[in-house]
């Protein structure tokens, strides 16, 4: 949301920040740790366990498939305890003896969605999965915990982690990869670091993906929060060429096979974006220093996808490149949930969650609890009045007219060209309503039409906007804290 928005309801954007960082001070406080206590359990190197994730909508499995040196540990040293409360899953390194919690992240997975598709009612999957903590120097337990119909974490497996198990790799593997800077602003230690892969560019695109690699860059630093914490990231990429020019399309009819194996498709949904290969994707990560990873598809075709703390996938070559960018990379940096509920989605949610865990949703309209309530524009009633009767007759019709044109494989400029028309509108009518530009608690979110509410009329998270709300906002600079402290 930009300055002059916020001044026009008498709400400062620098009051906002001051607000924001005592809450995220509130938030994580208790999480610092000394360098002195990160030296005592861990040397300076990456861990990253991979395991296999098998199951089905009703029951799910893990086992043991390596151990690998990741290379440097790119993390907070003094951050080590995730009290986010985010993502699906969660994971613990724990001191064997004292069972002291050494280290904790939040993350969520491909696996976490396909259990939640008709697919996984029928049919046992296997996901190949990774998670990476400092090298310890000796003996810990991992805890893996699964998010529960309260909230909390159960959970559903624990494994001893020698680090010198016969499959622990301790030696860093050589980059093979070419890697260059995109934009480099201190030691990891102290910054957000993003890898750039590049996936379906052929050796003769490597100058379009170092361009391309660019843009993603300057875009999200360009974007509020990012921009006024842009010296606090560092993006570097890696190129990893394709045989062939472009990504696999199983619905247009269009098969290749690209260098990290992404493809459009997944969970039979046309144009959502993943790979599959965990391990190829992971090494060319390695590559560099990174803690968030951003896959830029050499498509034209509208698509792509984004998993908290796994990665973004993003088609570089349509007209909302830029917002795709932006919104994918909100799913995977801060576990920004989806704000719309006309669309059409892959997997089923879980109608049994009383309060979504994400930060910019809540099922909760008491003024006096509702997750920002510190920020809520005075005066603002709670629910917030909006056109939505006029949002939703519109937009409905809107997607039955986009399922007609999909059906009858139109060309990809005139799907564009229909975006275009409904982001104009959205935006105008988003904007001309009496509460517009406050932040309280609009009806409609994360795929409900009812019981959910967003923090402001519009967002990223909610149509093709350019701009965060405050709740996504917030949340944003919370896990940017996290990293760099």
């Amino acid at each position: 949301m930009t300055y002059s928005l916020y001044c026009a309801h008498n709400i400062k954007y620098n009051d906002m920040m001051k607000k924001t960082l005592l809450f995220t001070l509130m938030i994580i406080g208790s999480a610092f740790l000394s360098k002195a206590q990160f030296h005592q359990h861990f040397t300076n190197s990456t861990m990253r366990l991979d395991y296999s994730h098998v199951g089905n909508s009703e029951e799910e499995h893990f086992a043991f498939d390596q151990m690998v040196n990741d290379g440097e540990w790119a993390g907070s040293k003094t951050i080590l305890i995730d009290e986010l409360n985010l993502g699906k899953y969660y994971f613990e390194i724990k001191d064997i003896e004292t069972e002291a919690v050494l280290y904790s992240r939040g993350y969520s997975s491909i696996y976490g969605e396909w259990e939640a598709t008709p697919e996984a009612q029928k049919q046992w999957g296997s996901f190949h999965e990774s998670i990476r903590f400092p090298w310890p120097k000796k003996e810990v337990n991992l805890i893996i915990s699964k998010r529960n119909i309260h909230n909390g974490f159960d959970p559903v497996w624990s494994y001893k982690v020698d680090p010198n198990h016969h499959r622990a790799f301790s030696k860093a593997v050589t980059n093979h990869y070419k890697s260059f800077d995109v934009v480099v602003n201190g030691d990891p230690e102290k910054q957000v670091d993003i890898v750039v892969l590049g996936e379906g560019y052929a050796k003769e695109d490597m100058a379009k993906f170092r361009k391309d690699a660019k843009r993603f860059a300057e875009v999200l630093l360009s974007t509020e929060p990012y921009a006024s914490f842009k010296d606090q990231f560092s993006i570097r990429a890696v190129e990893t060429p394709s045989p062939d020019s472009g990504i696999n399309h199983p619905h247009q009819d269009i098969h290749t096979r690209s260098a990290l194996s992404v493809t459009y498709g997944a969970f039979n949904s046309e144009r959502y974006a993943l790979g599959y290969d965990n391990k190829t994707i992971r090494d060319a990560a390695a590559s560099v220093p990174y803690e968030f990873t951003a896959i830029l598809m050499n498509d034209s075709i509208y698509g792509g996808g984004g998993i908290y703390n796994l990665y973004i996938t993003a088609a570089v070559d349509n007209a909302f490149q830029e917002y795709l960018f932006v919104h994918e990379f909100g799913h995977h940096f801060a576990d920004l949930a989806d704000e719309y509920y006309t669309s059409s989605t892959a997997y089923e949610m879980d109608g049994q969650h009383l309060e979504p865990w994400e930060l910019n949703v809540t099922a909760n309209t008491n003024p006096e609890t509702i997750k920002w309530k510190d920020i809520v524009t005075p005066n603002t009633p709670i629910p917030t009045p909006w056109d939505k009767a006029k949002y939703d007759e519109h937009s409905i019709a809107v997607q039955k007219k986009r399922v007609e044109m999909r059906k009858a494989k139109v060309d990809e400029k005139v799907m564009e060209d229909f975006f275009i028309k409904k982001r104009d509108w959205d935006d105008e009518l988003l904007a001309s309503m009496k509460y517009s530009g406050h932040v309280g608690a609009f009806e409609g979110a994360q795929y409900k039409s009812k019981g959910l509410y967003r923090s402001a009329a519009n967002c990223i998270m909610f149509t093709r906007h350019d701009h965060f709300c405050p709740a996504c906002q917030r949340a944003i600079k919370l896990i940017i804290e996290q990293n760099t402290k």
